[in-house]
């Protein structure tokens, strides 16, 4: 029995080997795998579904988040999709919900405003049904804002760049500079309070709010000016001599193509253009893909060891696509089990195709490469001082001590000169 334990742990290295430079996962599989699970959260309200969106979400960044900075942030999207729902909640309570409803939790004050703004309310009936339809609603953007966090948790903003092509490469470095505030805010936030800890300094309320915001848009301000230099010193925004009929197309296609791609993104997220929706989409990345190809004349950048797109990226990406896919099938063939009721209420039950789908997004955590564990710091030890070895004594000297004989060199010169 002791012989068979290390039997699994080397068929879970093979299939998930240990992360280094050459088969690091490509940034853009993550992404494009956190985009499936956001559309599977927008085209359900069953919190039972959203929960097991976010419980997929949050056990493959346990299991592949780094210890970078920026993969802290995925606490702070959680957060942030709590905040999220309580303002949805409040809002519910405070200006009302158009759920009609019949279970009365309580009536507030309601306050009376002028005949231009009928229609809106403060105060009033608040009903069982209207709050939670106001839960359904902000639990499906609460699902949405941690799928973002877990992309941005696991995939390294600077790789995600470099593997942009060079139409998109100055848009795409303003899109990962403000992609990275919130990261590195949250990272020097936490450095700052703990110092403060460490000196004995108050790091909550408003106080330590206010002590602790000076330094981090000091690093802010920091971290810009290097930014600055760095891409000046790298010739950033130069350009190469094109022919105008070629800008022109490139022009023409970028732009319908990205068009495109928005009104195919939006008939999928929308429950009405789920038929035109895939066509639309295709169309448009195929012009935006041609146009890009063009661009990409313009651009005399060159890339350093290219992140390469191997079959676990395909496997990681395809996980995000196939739950997409399965739940718009699922609510295009049964929307009610993934919409639950409100007027009555009723429970909401866990569909098992849908429920099954959403189990694929979990693929990456057996296949993506495993990062390496973060290495602790080893406490420096001093070396022993060898032991002292005593002195002998010293003899005193005496007068009776009879001094060393002269030498024979000595002598003879004395001699020579009497």
């Amino acid at each position: 029995m002791a012989d068979a334990a290390p039997v699994p742990r080397a068929r879970r290295r093979r299939l998930a080997p240990q992360a280094h430079r050459s088969n690091a996962l490509h940034p853009g599989a993550w992404w494009l795998w956190s985009l499936g699970l956001a559309t599977a959260a927008s085209r359900t309200t069953n919190p039972l579904v959203i929960g097991l969106i976010v419980g997929v979400a949050g056990y493959v960044v346990a299991a592949r988040r780094t210890s970078a900075p920026w993969a802290r942030s995925y606490g702070a999207f959680v957060k942030l999709a709590l905040v999220v729902i309580g303002i949805r909640l409040v809002f519910a309570i405070v200006l009302g919900s158009p759920i009609p409803g019949t279970h009365l939790i309580v009536t507030l004050p309601e306050v009376p405003l002028p005949d231009w703004a009928q229609g809106v309310r403060i105060g009033g009936r608040v009903t069982a049904e209207g709050v939670v339809f106001a839960l359904y609603d902000g639990l499906r953007l609460a699902g949405l804002l941690i799928c973002v966090g877990a992309a941005n948790a696991l995939a390294s903003p600077a790789r995600l760049l470099k593997s942009l092509p060079g139409a998109l490469y100055e848009a795409g470095v303003a899109v990962v500079v403000a992609m990275t505030f919130a990261p590195n805010l949250i990272a020097d936030v936490q450095r700052l309070r703990s110092a403060r800890r460490l000196r004995g300094r108050p790091d909550k309320g408003l106080r330590g709010l206010l002590q602790v915001g000076l330094p981090v848009l000091e690093g802010a301000l920091e971290r810009s000016v290097a930014l600055a230099a760095a891409m000046d010193a790298r010739g950033f925004g130069r350009t190469a001599a094109v022919p105008a009929r070629v800008r022109r197309t490139t022009a023409a296609l970028t732009l319908g193509g990205l068009t495109g791609v928005c009104a195919g993104t939006y008939g999928l997220l929308t429950a009405e253009g789920s038929t035109y929706g895939l066509p639309v989409l295709g169309v448009g990345l195929a012009a935006a893909l041609g146009g890009l190809w063009l661009g990409g004349r313009r651009s005399v950048r060159t890339r350093y060891r290219p992140d390469r797109w191997g079959w676990r990226a395909w496997v990681v990406a395809g996980s995000g696509a196939a739950v997409a896919a399965l739940m718009i099938a699922a609510n295009s063939g049964d929307a009610g089990a993934l919409h639950p009721g409100v007027v009555p209420l009723v429970a909401p039950e866990l569909p098992l195709l849908p429920a099954a789908a959403v189990l694929l997004g979990l693929l990456p955590a057996f296949v993506a490469p495993v990062p390496p564990p973060a290495e602790a710091p080893v406490p420096e030890r001093r070396r022993p001082r060898p032991p002292r070895t005593p002195r002998p004594p010293r003899t005193p000297r005496t007068s009776c001590t009879p001094r060393a004989p002269r030498s024979s060199l000595s002598s003879r010169t004395e001699e020579k000169t009497s």
